[in-house]
């Protein structure tokens, strides 16, 4: 036992020295919907309530319930497409309710870029575009991270390229962002695509993503836009240490700028950057929280557009 535990400790190790297939984020992971006592409840029953009653099955009210006639919807759902009728919405029946909404997006065409290969993500208006040689040549529907978990805005490259299988989608693109781990990845949820919906990560249709990856190589530039606001897009959160993200990095670009910071701009806000929050706010007669708060951003320079 102990020779076992020890190989797999070894094999985890290499795997995370190597990099080799880096989790994508886990806004995919799904739970098997049942009835029981007490109900199964949240968002993903909620999600599901919605998708069954789009396909014109009968569903009493969408509440996030896991009930009897959301259990009855899938068992019609699952006799209709030839599946096992137990009314659980396990991974199968999740499959199979992605599949229909997957075809449309799966007639593509054959057509390949010529030139170099770049892409841009427009963040507001859930797109990405395929550039060849600077031009546009492709455009994808998508769905982007949630006002809570925005998508990463600036200019990354893909690092890392991976199959996957069921539950994330076909294709991972994983993008150099220094703060944590997004990529752009395929979906077992199409009906998202076209909405604020994930953890961040950029998701496709997956007979899309399948197109692009093939197009794209390590250190394709990656170019996310979000609105005239930048990374700002959704308003400004009050940053503290442990924060992550681009409103992180543009307050580390503009501490180094008034000379306060000599850390890396790497998103992170950690102890070095709260020192330097602390001795600008100083510096601006404001009160030395170590906190970026509206007052702070303002002396900054930074503020929205109207």
């Amino acid at each position: 036992m102990k020779v076992k535990s020890f190989l797999w400790f070894i094999i985890a190790t290499l795997i995370f020295i190597t990099g080799a297939k880096t989790p994508p984020c886990s806004c995919e992971e799904e739970r098997y919907l049942k009835l029981q006592n007490p109900p199964m409840y949240g968002e993903d029953v909620r999600e599901i309530q919605t998708q069954l009653y789009k396909l014109g099955y009968s569903i009493d009210s969408i509440n996030g319930i896991y009930d009897e006639a959301t259990a009855n919807a899938v068992r019609e759902f699952q006799k209709r497409e030839g599946l096992y009728v137990d009314g659980i919405f396990g991974p199968k029946t999740f499959q199979k309710l992605a599949e229909l909404y997957e075809q449309p997006a799966a007639r593509i065409d054959s057509e390949k870029p010529k030139g170099e290969v770049s892409l841009v993500i427009l963040t507001l208006d859930r797109e990405l575009i395929v550039l060849d040689d600077g031009k546009p040549f492709k455009r994808y529907p998508v769905a982007v991270g949630k006002f809570s978990t925005p998508t990463p805005i600036g200019l990354f490259t893909i690092t890392q390229k991976d199959a996957w299988g069921e539950g994330f989608g076909s294709r991972w693109m994983r993008l150099s962002v220094p703060w944590g781990i997004y990529g752009i990845h395929g979906t077992n949820k199409p009906w998202s695509i076209g909405a604020f919906e994930s953890g961040g990560c950029i998701r496709m249709h997956n007979a899309h993503v399948e197109q692009v990856y093939e197009w794209v190589k390590i250190g394709t530039k990656v170019f996310i836009v979000g609105g005239v606001d930048g990374p700002f897009t959704f308003g400004f959160n009050t940053l503290t240490q442990g924060s992550k993200g681009s409103d992180v990095l543009e307050v580390q670009k503009r501490l180094a700028g008034y000379g306060f910071y000599d850390g890396p701009l790497d998103g992170i806000y950690e102890y070095k950057t709260r020192q330097a929050v602390i001795e600008f706010q100083k510096s601006r007669g404001l009160n030395p929280s170590g906190n970026v708060d509206a007052e702070t951003y303002e002396a900054l320079g930074i503020m929205l557009f109207e």
